[in-house]
């Protein structure tokens, strides 16, 4: 199985707000990053669609290290997800959100070996800095009136 790294961030302007998500993955000497925005989102949507986005970016199954500065998203997929599932895809005290984006992480990251690795957020680890540079470049640029 090859292995792969892969460092996701997830930014957005308010919350919710105008919102943008990047991926780095690593795999040997190959770098690829990913990127992408949404008009109106969370942080949290664009945490969970960069870890998607790159999950889904593989061609085959990997073992893959996955480092987020989300503690949503490491919990979630970590601790919280088999919960959901057992209860339908809700929280005990009802609707789970972003539930169309938990499962298709549930979905793309079944075909993978994958240790969630959690990295503080602007503590200078050089990788995620980069990513959240990126996401944050990727948030769309609206103008009033346009």
């Amino acid at each position: 199985m090859k292995k792969v790294t892969i460092y996701t961030d997830g930014a957005c302007q308010g919350n919710p707000g105008p919102g943008g998500w990047a991926a780095l993955l690593r795999y040997g000497q190959h770098e690829r990053v990913l990127t992408g925005s949404a008009a109106e989102t969370t942080n949290n949507r664009m945490e969970l669609t960069a870890a998607v986005e790159a999950l889904q970016a593989l061609k085959e199954p990997c073992q893959v290290e996955l480092h987020t500065d989300s503690e949503y998203l490491r919990n979630g997929i970590t601790k919280w997800l088999p919960a959901w599932k057992r209860r339908g895809w809700k929280r005990k005290d009802g609707e789970l959100k972003n539930v169309d984006l938990w499962q298709a992480l549930d979905v793309a990251a079944s075909r993978h070996q994958i240790d969630w690795l959690w990295v503080r957020g602007h503590a200078g680890n050089q990788e995620n800095e980069r990513v959240d540079l990126l996401a944050r470049q990727a948030i769309p640029q609206h103008r009033p009136g346009v």
